[in-house]
């Protein structure tokens, strides 16, 4: 079962009086507590899905983000996760548009429920992730963006940057993704209506 930290930096991005969802097993330090009594958040255990779909991120690379994603995928399965590797395998020279896609394609048959891209700057596979249809991956730099791509972009695919970013920033950027769930509400218009321009354009 993964066990995450929630700290009282990780509120920061939660209104006062808001909600946050956390996984099962995860551990709230005491300023933590503290902080959301003060500001009248309520903290949640999120209810865990049988399907083992949701449980399993898919995960791919070019050789720039190679070493990173070993490091990600060692975390992943300590915090419970299935992890379907697409490569690389190596530091050798390859192109980052067939890992992505690689990876999208898996979140957007169901064979994961979510992906992490990456290569050297995290665009070009952010790029190319999102032109599968189904998927919405996001570039995340830090704690808040990895929380506004889930919470109101409802995002599937994560795209980091292995040469911009430490394995640490890299490690706590993927647990606040993964365990933040999407909003809904008024994101969820916005949600469809990208979904709508996607449908659209591929009738062009």
């Amino acid at each position: 079962m993964p066990r995450h930290i929630l700290t009282a930096r990780d509120l920061d991005a939660t209104p006062d009086g808001g909600e946050l969802a956390i996984d099962a097993g995860t551990l709230i330090t005491p300023l933590a507590q503290e902080e959301a009594a003060r500001r009248r958040i309520t903290i949640r255990v999120a209810t865990s899905n049988p399907d083992s779909r949701s449980r399993t991120v898919a995960i791919g690379a070019d050789h720039g983000g190679f070493e990173l994603k070993e490091f990600l995928k060692v975390q992943l399965r300590s915090w419970g996760y299935q992890v379907l590797d697409h490569g690389t395998d190596s530091a050798s020279a390859v192109d980052y548009p067939d890992f992505a896609e690689a990876v999208a394609v898996s979140v957007a048959r169901n064979d994961a429920s979510l992906g992490v891209v990456i290569d050297s700057a995290g665009i070009g596979s952010s790029i190319a992730a999102n032109k599968v249809p189904g998927v919405r991956a996001a570039l995340c730099y830090d704690r808040v963006t990895a929380r506004n791509s889930r919470e109101h972009n409802d995002a599937n695919v994560l795209s980091l940057g292995a040469k911009l970013i430490s394995p640490e920033t890299a490690r706590e950027i993927l647990a606040v993704w993964l365990q933040t769930p999407f909003a809904g509400g008024r994101h969820q218009k916005r949600v469809d209506k990208i979904s709508a321009i996607e449908e659209r354009r591929s009738k062009k």
